[in-house]
């Protein structure tokens, strides 16, 4: 979820305690895997693999089992499953726009969990189309605030990426998101590399051209949705536009 708010702070270190936890580790392995498969088993060669490693490796996946889902996903090593990227347009409480980014190798069971996900949760699903029109694809590079001993400056980001072609940075407290077209990611990666940055992740991302300001019921049913859509296996990526603002997300950290 992209925006200047809580709850996009939160978002991200959720991601991190979920991966540590293990919850994520087979959507960062089936990542990687993909990633080979799409573009070979060379990361030097793939940026999207070593983005997807690197990914991994942030959010402490051991060593063994990357590697072992790139020999899969490039054909060194038998075991791959045929995955296929399938987006779900649909709308959650309060009339939220989203974006739901299955990885399956079982079309018909993603359709039915998802389906089945937003209809017991306040959502419905629409036709192709009839959302995607309000996202944008986007690069997005997340950068942690404090790197070994020092302080980065949203300064510091500008100075080290606008020429890569970043297009906006935006303050989460505890970290950076640098966003740039998608088409220019990797140059704004490797530009914070160059610098002596350290990032925590680089993806493509779907960003909302506009937002939807929640209220806290609307924000707990909207909650609820999300978290039971990212528990699906199928699950690999979900986009929405909205927001929450501080106040109402402390409400809710509070209840």
């Amino acid at each position: 979820m992209s925006g200047h708010s809580k709850w996009a702070t939160t978002k991200h270190k959720k991601a991190i305690v979920d991966a540590k936890r293990g919850k994520m580790f087979a959507k960062l392995i089936k990542n990687v895997e993909v990633a080979a498969r799409m573009g070979g088993g060379d990361p030097t060669g793939n940026p999207t693999l070593y983005d997807a490693i690197q990914k991994a490796k942030k959010s402490s996946v051991p060593n063994d089992n990357i590697d072992r889902a790139v020999k899969r996903g490039s054909g060194a090593e038998t075991g791959g499953a045929d995955y296929q990227t399938i987006m779900y347009e649909g709308y959650g409480p309060a009339g939220v726009a989203m974006l739901i980014e299955c990885l399956t190798d079982n079309k018909n069971r993603a359709a039915m969990e998802v389906r089945t996900a937003m209809s017991r949760n306040g959502g419905s699903l629409a036709d192709p189309g009839s959302v995607s029109f309000l996202f944008n694809r986007k690069g997005v590079v997340v950068v942690p605030v404090e790197q070994d001993g020092k302080t980065i400056t949203e300064d510091d980001l500008l100075e080290a990426t606008l020429e890569a072609g970043a297009d906006a940075v935006n303050d989460l407290g505890d970290s950076f998101e640098v966003v740039s077209e998608a088409t220019d990611l990797v140059g704004v990666r490797t530009a914070l590399q160059a610098a002596g940055i350290d990032y925590d992740s680089a993806d493509a991302q779907f960003v909302p051209d506009m937002q939807v300001q929640l209220d806290k019921d609307a924000a707990a049913k909207m909650f609820r949705l999300v978290d039971v859509l990212e528990d699906l296996d199928d699950v690999q990526n979900l986009y929405a536009n909205f927001d929450v603002s501080d106040e109402i997300m402390e409400q809710l950290e509070d209840a």
